[in-house]
């Protein structure tokens, strides 16, 4: 009750006397800590709280950056092979230049995963006038030709096929042979050559027209090895094909002029 009366009269000398103003001063200066020491709570609250936020948003802009990384990653890597085609589609269209026949650009879309078997699935077939024995180049020279046509897709043997057989001549001189497919995509054989015949490293094999099968004048393989045997008669050829068999993704389906019933070879038996 005392302790009322007192603070009541301190509040009413407070409105009637300015003197107390400056003893309210001096106490408010000397409650100073009080204060600070009472709001050390909140602050911390509120400095815990600032802290996890940003944390936590720290947190989630990392996984965030990170995702857009791999994305952007993922692109550039898309477009690394996008360049890469159209390198590959230039190069095929810059060799049709070159060409007296009509040709049709066809994408692979299927390798036989019999290693003994080299034959490749096209994404073109009978509905784009696709037809069975059809040569395939791409921009480098042959390589093979189309086996089975089915109405959207077409099967094509490589010409290292151990089956497939192709007439040649040398570019150099006119001399005619045949390049065997001998089982490996970086490989051909030439049979039944004279030791004495004019042939050499370095020799560029083109077909020859005969057979009737592919059209004269594109490359075929490049001599890489001529081995000459006393006592034998014929010599030891290998040749690597020009065209890149084993990393070639577009191709060039070639409409050359039908040949006659009785001049169509597929390949050897």
């Amino acid at each position: 009750m005392l302790g009322a009366f007192l603070i009541a009269a301190l509040l009413a000398a407070d409105l009637r006397y300015s003197g107390l103003a400056t003893f309210r001063s001096v106490v408010d200066t000397a409650l100073t800590p009080v204060y600070w020491i009472a709001d050390i709570p909140r602050s911390l609250g509120a400095w815990q709280d600032r802290t996890i936020r940003s944390r936590s948003r720290l947190l989630e802009d990392n996984d965030r950056l990170r995702r857009e990384n791999l994305i952007l990653q993922g692109r550039s890597q898309q477009l690394a092979s996008l360049q890469a085609d159209n390198a590959r589609l230039r190069a095929l269209l810059n060799s049709t230049a070159l060409l007296r026949d009509d040709v049709l650009v066809t994408e692979i879309i299927g390798v036989s995963p019999d290693p003994v078997r080299h034959q490749l699935v096209l994404d073109k077939g009978a509905e784009a006038e696709v037809y069975g024995g059809q040569p395939l180049i791409d921009a480098n020279g042959l390589v093979g030709q189309v086996i089975e046509v089915s109405s959207t897709t077409s099967r094509v043997l490589l010409i290292t096929d151990p089956t497939h057989s192709v007439p040649v001549q040398i570019n150099r001189n006119g001399v005619r042979a045949v390049a065997e497919g001998v089982g490996s995509l970086d490989q051909l054989a030439i049979h039944h050559i004279a030791a004495t015949t004019d042939i050499q490293p370095g020799d560029l094999l083109v077909t020859s027209g005969l057979g009737g099968r592919f059209p004269i004048g594109y490359p075929v393989a490049v001599v890489a090895a001529v081995e000459r045997n006393p006592g034998e008669a014929f010599a030891r050829i290998t040749a690597t094909p020009t065209a890149a068999l084993d990393r070639i993704r577009h191709v060039l389906l070639v409409f050359a002029e039908p040949a006659g019933p009785e001049s169509v070879e597929l390949a050897r038996e």
